[in-house]
């Protein structure tokens, strides 16, 4: 029997900053590796709003093996916006024949409908909660079996 295809789709706004927050900073290198060591992922998306000053960042991303999706991103008030939550969600959908399993990598719960409907499509793998203490209530019921927490692995993955 053929392992099956997962793809992981990373909101790499929550991902960040809620890493941020408890005072760390991920090695985005070391997490693919992770991904794929410990979930056999195949393909992983990251979501970021584009600024062109973080060119450098973005190569290194790509190189080290992310798919990168961009959205324009606006300045209101000094402070950048790119909310990625459509793009994952729609690009989800768009590879959702590509792949068999998904990870959805985000706290957020926004992304509530996106994990109840790959529940029911028996299309989710796991949801990778970057902050054990704090992420949406919204998400709580889909703890056991799915979630992982990025937090817990500080020691595998802080750059």
């Amino acid at each position: 029997m053929k392992s099956p295809k997962i793809y992981a789709f990373i909101d790499s706004q929550n991902l960040n900053l809620s890493i941020k927050e408890i005072n760390w900073d991920l090695d985005y290198k070391r997490f693919l590796i992770y991904l794929r060591d410990k979930y056999h992922t195949q393909k992983a998306f990251l979501f970021l709003g584009y600024v062109p000053e973080n060119k450098r960042l973005y190569d290194y991303l790509s190189d080290v093996g992310y798919v990168i999706i961009f959205k324009p991103t606006l300045e209101l008030n000094g402070v950048v916006k790119g909310n990625c939550d459509a793009e994952l969600v729609l690009h989800c959908m768009i590879e959702h024949e590509n792949y068999d399993k998904a990870i959805i990598v985000s706290g957020d719960g926004d992304f509530h409908c996106l994990i109840d409907y790959l529940i029911k499509k028996n299309k989710l793998a796991k949801v990778g909660i970057p902050n054990k203490k704090k992420y949406s209530s919204l998400l709580r019921e889909f703890r056991h079996p799915y979630f992982f927490y990025i937090s817990n692995l500080k020691d595998k993955l802080k750059k």
